[in-house]
């Protein structure tokens, strides 16, 4: 797996870079775990715009992934390594003694004709799922519960992984790429290894057209629209905030900048032992 660059054929091509595909096995998904992907190019049920500068790309089909890994105690092969259009990281497909398929995250390292398997007795191996209570200290995972049978919600992109810091207390404690130290639920799974297509973070799209096919529309600043659409809008000529100088803030006057957003008083509060972002002493 890496990066390739493209003969500079024209001004989109300069510059233009791609991950390689060699560790892809498998071109069509499993038919039966595919699902019709419904898109809501950013409008709500009532067709208003929710979330600006979404629209278009290309069809897509699902990928039903396991993220419960709840079949315990059964080692299923890996079959192929394929591709997800809907998220960053590859997808294994694996397939159990008895006939059926799943997939899940394909970690860093899991290759087709490998075994996987979930439970307390699995071994410690990059693909296999285990209760955080009997995962060695120091081991990197993904794809982890918040709740214990929920199946996991986090760390699940391309290149993410978690270390296992410690435990105490019923809980262990996992320190994320951000810095930030979270007290999980030691019952909750948590599949070993790091996930898979880590050169996703230095691909360079190349022109805005590759942008559009996956569904970004283009992203107006706030200083160039009128004042009716923007509190940054207007002025005479280039205006930092309409001809005033106030702060730079959302279309609906919420500050952009140093503002800090994460509400003060959460019930996860109690869960994250220290911020991502910890307190200067100073």
């Amino acid at each position: 797996m890496g990066l390739k660059s493209y003969k500079p054929t024209s001004a989109g091509r300069r510059g233009m870079t791609a991950v390689t595909t060699e560790e892809l096995t498998k071109k069509k998904p499993e038919k039966s775990l595919t699902a019709f992907h419904h898109r809501t190019g950013g409008r709500n049920t009532d067709g208003r715009t929710t979330v600006r500068f979404r629209g278009g790309g290309h069809k897509r089909l699902y990928r039903k992934i396991d993220f419960k890994r709840d079949k315990v105690g059964i080692p299923a092969k890996v079959v192929s390594i394929e591709y997800d259009p809907n998220r960053t990281s590859r997808i294994a497909l694996i397939q159990f003694p008895d006939g059926q398929r799943a997939y899940i995250l394909a970690p860093v390292g899991l290759t087709a004709g490998m075994k996987v398997m979930a439970g307390e007795k699995a071994e410690p191996n990059v693909g296999n799922a285990l209760p955080l209570k009997t995962i060695p200290l120091g081991t990197q995972v993904h794809n982890v519960e918040f709740v214990p049978g929920r199946g996991g919600q986090m760390i699940r992109s391309a290149g993410s992984f978690a270390t296992l810091a410690n435990r105490e207390g019923g809980y262990a404690l996992l320190k994320l790429a951000s810095g930030e130290i979270r007290r999980i639920n030691e019952n909750c799974y948590a599949t070993i290894g790091q996930v898979g297509n880590t050169d996703h973070m230095n691909v360079s799209a190349g022109k805005a057209g590759r942008s559009r096919w996956l569904g970004v529309r283009p992203h107006v600043r706030g200083m160039v629209m009128n004042p009716v659409d923007h509190p940054m809008g207007g002025g005479q000529g280039k205006s930092k905030g309409g001809g005033g100088r106030h702060h730079p803030m959302s279309p609906w006057g919420q500050l952009a900048k140093g503002f800090k957003t994460r509400a003060k008083h959460k019930p996860s509060d109690t869960f994250i032992v220290q911020r991502r972002k910890a307190k200067s002493k100073n």
